[in-house]
């Protein structure tokens, strides 16, 4: 120990807390979650992993009645409704409608997904001929869309690059692949790190700021050429972590 380091000790200066462990992330199993496009095969995929994982879920659907009839063939516990009582009911909701009806969607619900935290899994693409092509919005990325229309809630991103055929395979038991969790606010990646963690075989990776979300979004084209080429359901694992 320096002099100088002597010194602020005995004036009574806190020592320096050690840094938080980054895997410390805090118990989600009590939080209900909401599923937006919940009868899309992403959004169903999600909410059959989240429920079998002992995940309260609720599907919304435009439809009520739509959304009742999917959350009935899961089982496990998930409840269908429209999606302004979904957002309503919800303590985290992810967003994964299609692409196409986004921001209306989002700005429709700006009132009942106020104060939450919502979780945007939607990627812009478009396809022709030589297959999946990354769009770009005017905003950045669908997460910084959905920041922009929900000024009151808290926006993450995450759960882009997971197959809808493996998430509903009832024959699958485990998905071995790592969760790119974007997001401004420590507290809130932590939650959706945890969350994707209740995921048998997940693990949700901090991978930056909203303003990352585009490259996130965008690589989703480049697993479907995988996808295409090698006939499979390729995700993602970062290394060294």
């Amino acid at each position: 120990m320096t002099s100088s380091d002597s010194a602020q000790q005995s004036a009574g200066t806190p020592a320096k807390a050690p840094a938080k462990d980054p895997w410390d992330l805090p118990d989600v199993s009590g939080l209900v979650v909401g599923v937006l496009g919940g009868t899309g095969p992403q959004g169903k995929g999600l909410a059959y992993r989240l429920a079998l994982a002992g995940q309260k879920v609720i599907i919304g659907s435009r439809a009520a009645e739509r959304a009742q009839a999917a959350a009935g063939e899961l089982g496990h516990g998930v409840e269908g409704a429209d999606n302004a009582e979904t957002a309503r009911r919800s303590d985290i909701v992810i967003v994964a409608v299609p692409w196409e009806g986004h921001g209306k969607t989002l700005e429709s619900l700006r009132e009942e997904l106020a104060g939450k935290l919502v979780v945007d899994c939607v990627n812009p693409l478009g396809f022709d001929k030589k297959g999946a092509y990354a769009l770009k919005p005017e905003e950045g990325s669908a997460a910084e869309q959905a920041a922009a229309l929900l000024p009151d809630s808290r926006v993450a991103a995450a759960f882009h690059h997971l197959s809808a055929v493996l998430l509903q395979d009832p024959e699958i038991d485990r998905i071995d692949t790592d969760v790119m969790v974007l997001g401004e606010e420590r507290a809130d990646v932590e939650i959706v790190q945890a969350l994707a963690g209740r995921i048998a075989g997940m693990r949700g990776v901090f991978a930056g700021r909203l303003r990352n979300a585009h490259q996130v979004e965008s690589l989703v084209a480049n697993l479907i050429s995988v996808n295409r080429r090698y006939k499979a359901h390729a995700g993602l694992r970062v290394t060294d972590v």
